[in-house]
């Protein structure tokens, strides 16, 4: 009686208060994605928006009071969005009953530190398992169906687990009834202030321990014909499928009718048995390096990415359907120690089946890597192909991944996760966030165009050279900006990196320097970042040499660039050196002379 009574004074009380004051929404100013050049923005209140942000642990926001401790901590980083949860099972404790206390809270809250919100609904799936699932649905078999592995032939890993099958319409249902009401909410609470941007929609789905589901109801759907949807969309992109994927299609010979394995190649052999983890031996080092970037029993895992796209698109829909914001998934990337399906969770929303995802739940805005990887170049890449915007939703606090994320991928945001206390708020990222948010409005004014990117080099690393305006910028490292931390495996089991790794002792571990670079006239640029020193070569007609005319260090205030250091003479080797100091903006104007 006393939790329904609580639940029962913050609908009435806190929820009626937000409502009133925010009762006439904006449709037209509400978060939205907008095409600028060849990327994609996050506009809020008609400008665009760069999320420098961090993901709270998963049960921070839990706790109204535990939150009073974390905001000061946010703001003090220089964040000005956080990623939160809130948990079906708190927001509908008793089937049909909607506690709203912990989103209102959390959305005042935001507004008093003067922040932003991405919520993160962590209802059917969180990590490949089901522990977010209210009582009520865990408690019922029947109408709320589990996944079954390995047909129960393996005693220590078969059954039915804690993981909700896809193949319960009850389940997508029930989850997507609350999510709109969630969304209905938000839409009332926040129509017009904007405080909460986005949704991530559940949380890297996908099968654990087996390469898809098993149970009677996805057996006999696997060997159904591939549903024309799915089919009718392959066809229609053909020339612009993921290569990996259409790979796997062209070795099958683009059949375009039969089963997932007469269509996409076999699934795995009933021998077979999905280790914790692939490793070096007994896969030979060629296939421990490589696999990570290819399908393996592609038709199972293809299978499981559609049944999860298709059941996360009812959920979307019916929450763009209360309050049409921008949403997103996750996915837990494959990798070296985990390149199989089931290693990583089967199905999720990974490069090589974007284009299941995208023909399966079209109303899912991103596909978005949880990036802790060492291979965070390729990752991006991979993720923004065929125009997928980049999100980081989770990360580690590397500093350097930061600055190339937003000034080469044109993230709309970077988010490491843990930032509430598992893992400390370095100083090097929150001067990196100050020095961003100060470039943001030059950065974003030119994304999706060739007048800004970003440069990362390693201690060692030989010389490299960006052609961007009128000029080439080579750069020299000089010294550090961040030493690169300790590269996490997948999110579920401890694997450490194999000894000789780059970040697999941080003792040992080389240091990163990086800059965003931006060209904003014929011979201006500035610079955000440093550790490395700049050269300039001339790229059209005239004197070949190239000096230094102005070199200013400094920082934006409402806009404006303020000068808080000139430098000359010692400082720029008399005009013929430029050195980038880390976490420091530079303006440098260029001239030429015989």
């Amino acid at each position: 009686m006393l939790v329904k009574s609580f639940y029962g004074l913050g609908v009435v009380l806190l929820g009626s208060t937000l409502s009133v004051m925010c009762s006439a929404q904006n449709a037209t100013g509400i978060p939205h994605l907008q095409k600028q050049g060849n990327t994609t923005q996050l506009i809020v209140d008609g400008k665009p928006y760069l999320a420098m942000s961090g993901e709270l642990s998963n049960n921070a926001a839990t706790s109204l009071e535990n939150m009073d401790t974390i905001w000061p901590k946010l703001v003090a980083a220089n964040m000005n969005t956080a990623l939160i949860g809130v948990t079906w099972a708190q927001f509908e404790p008793v089937e049909g009953q909607y506690n709203y206390v912990q989103l209102d809270g959390v959305i005042t809250k935001a507004r008093e530190n003067h922040m932003h919100v991405i919520l993160i609904w962590f209802a059917s799936w969180k990590n490949g398992t089901s522990s977010f699932a209210p009582y009520w649905v865990k408690k019922d078999y029947q109408r709320f169906p589990r996944i079954q592995i390995n047909d129960g032939k393996t005693v220590s890993m078969s059954g039915p687990l804690e993981l909700l099958s896809t193949f319960g319409d009850a389940t997508r249902d029930a989850d997507a009834k609350a999510f709109g009401m969630l969304m209905k909410h938000v839409g009332e609470v926040d129509g017009t202030q904007h405080t909460v941007l986005m949704v991530q929609v559940e949380n890297e789905v996908g099968v654990l321990r087996d390469t898809r589901d098993r149970s009677t109801a996805a057996n006999r759907a696997y060997g159904e014909p591939v549903p024309a949807k799915l089919m009718q969309y392959l066809v229609a992109h053909k020339d612009t499928l993921i290569p990996e994927f259409r790979d796997v299609w062209a070795a099958n010979g683009y059949k375009t009718a039969g089963t997932w394995e007469q269509v996409f190649g076999p699934g795995k052999p009933a021998d077979v048995v999905i280790p914790i983890q692939t490793t070096s031996p007994p896969m030979s080092a060629l296939e421990h390096s490589n696999s990570w970037q290819s399908l393996h029993w592609p038709s199972d895992e293809i299978f499981m990415a559609w049944n999860y796209a298709s059941y996360v698109q009812k959920v979307v829909e019916t929450g763009k359907a209360a309050y049409n914001i921008p949403m997103f998934v996750n996915g837990w990337l494959q990798q070296p120690n985990h390149a199989w399906p089931g290693t990583y969770p089967s199905g999720g929303p990974l490069p090589e089946v974007h284009d299941i995802w995208r023909a399966g739940a079209p109303g899912v805005d991103i596909l978005a890597p949880d990036l802790y990887l060492e291979y965070f170049d390729e990752v991006c890449q991979r993720f923004t192909r065929n125009g997928n915007p980049l999100f980081i939703p989770e990360t580690s606090t590397n500093p350097a991944n930061a600055i190339v994320a937003v000034g080469k991928y044109n993230t709309i945001g970077f988010s490491p996760f843990g930032i509430d206390g598992n893992r400390p708020i370095g100083s090097d990222l929150a001067g990196t966030y100050s020095m961003l948010e100060q470039l943001a409005p030059m950065i974003l004014a030119r994304q999706g165009t060739d007048a800004v990117t970003a440069v990362r080099m390693v201690q060692g690393e030989e010389p490299k050279s960006v052609k961007l305006g009128n000029y080439t910028l080579t750069f020299t490292y000089t010294g550090r900006t961040t030493r690169l931390p300790p590269q996490p495996r997948g999110q579920n089991v401890a694997s450490p990196p194999p000894p000789g790794t780059p970040g697999a002792n941080p003792n040992d571990a080389p240091l990163e320097a990086a800059a965003v670079l931006i060209s904003t006239g014929p011979d201006e640029y500035y610079f955000g970042g440093g550790g490395m020193r700049v050269d300039f070569t001339a790229n059209t007609p005239g004197p070949g040499n190239v000096g230094l005319g102005d070199v200013q260090e400094g920082k934006f205030v409402d806009g404006k660039f303020v000068v808080t250091r000139q430098i000359a003479g010692d400082d720029d080797a008399q005009g013929e050196i430029l050195v980038l100091r880390p976490n420091n903006i530079v303006r440098v104007t260029l001239y030429r002379y015989p």
